[in-house]
């Protein structure tokens, strides 16, 4: 009883937040549109900077009183609007993201491909703390790729994932029986230990999908062989070192970012940089990091929050796990 009426007085207090609070209404799911906000420059011409936060996905994340849209469906919108609007001249993606999914990165990869073809615009890339694997497979099709002097970047290839429960099971004395059409229907199954035959096909599987990635660097990317041989181990590197294997176009900041891209873009000093948000940020500027989109505000009696490497279902990632925080 002592319990429900705790949860009771902490509804009551997040009901009033809401009334009180125009960024938090529980009871109206209504979306907002994205609106434009110039953090510098007073010229026509403007130059949209997108931010690019965390694992790459198509799905949306939940918390345990919000949820927002996925990465994908966050820059698409983005990229949309960006493209009804003529006087937007150039994008900057800054990047901080250790990848994500196989298929979320490369629908990313072939939007910004698509934007660039349709509009005729430039496109940049910033990274920031990381932009390892998915990240650095969207940042591909740019037209500048700068990284902060401390970025850690690379890791180019794909893993698969998935959970095994065979042990725990063991242990505990249950067991999952199946019933199957085909001897490789329950292929991977987390209930029992796979076959040989079955771990060659799906390494044959993961060789698939990292030689398309492999490949589209070396479309976009000028290396010898020995460059792209040392780039296909899949480790990360250090900006000095992407820089040395072309992985990387230039160093710097944000600032410096801002005016390569006017620069490329044939833009004044004066073009204005804009972003787009659901609501206005006090004091504005490059490093907000939140993005576009703000949460929408839900309830939920059980939550577990769990980091994203934990979140993530069994399946193909261009993924750096190594980068995955745990907050």
């Amino acid at each position: 009883m002592k319990n429900f009426s705790i949860l009771a007085a902490f509804c009551v207090l997040l009901l009033l937040g809401a009334c009180s609070t125009p960024r938090i209404n529980i009871l109206d799911t209504t979306e907002d549109p994205l609106k434009e906000f110039t953090l510098e420059g007073k010229g026509e011409d403007k130059i949209l900077m997108i931010p690019v936060n965390g694992m790459i996905s198509a799905s949306p994340k939940t918390g345990l009183l919000s949820s927002k849209p996925g990465t994908v469906e966050q820059v698409v919108a983005q990229l949309n609007k960006a493209r009804d609007d003529s006087k937007i001249k150039a994008v900057i993606l800054k990047i901080n993201s250790s990848g994500g999914t196989v298929t979320a990165s490369d629908m990313l990869y072939h939007e910004i491909v698509s934007y660039k073809e349709k509009t005729g615009n430039k496109v940049s890339v910033i990274m920031m703390d990381s932009a390892a694997s998915g990240a650095y497979y969207i940042s591909l099709p740019a037209d500048l790729i700068m990284a902060h002097p401390t970025t850690l970047t690379g890791s180019v290839g794909v893993i698969f994932m998935r959970p095994k429960a065979v042990g725990l099971m063991g242990k505990i004395g249950l067991d999952v029986e199946i019933s199957k059409s085909g001897k490789n229907k329950d292929m991977g199954s987390p209930f029992r230990e796979s076959s040989r035959e079955e771990k060659i096909m799906m390494q044959n599987t993961v060789d698939q999908f990292a030689k398309r990635f492999t490949g589209l660097v070396r479309q976009h990317r000028k290396m010898d062989a020995q460059q792209l041989n040392t780039v296909s181990t899949a480790r990360v590197f250090t900006a000095d070192e992407a820089l040395h294997l072309n992985l990387i176009d230039k160093i710097g900041y944000v600032s410096d970012a801002v005016r390569e891209t006017r620069k490329m873009a044939g833009l004044t000093e004066d073009a204005r940089v804009v972003v787009y948000r659901k609501q206005s940020v006090p004091d504005d500027n490059y490093y907000h990091t939140p993005g576009a989109f703000a949460e929408s505000v839900h309830l939920s009696a059980i939550h577990i929050a769990l980091p994203d490497i934990l979140q993530a279902g069994a399946g193909f990632y261009y993924l750096w796990p190594g980068a995955i925080k745990f907050e």
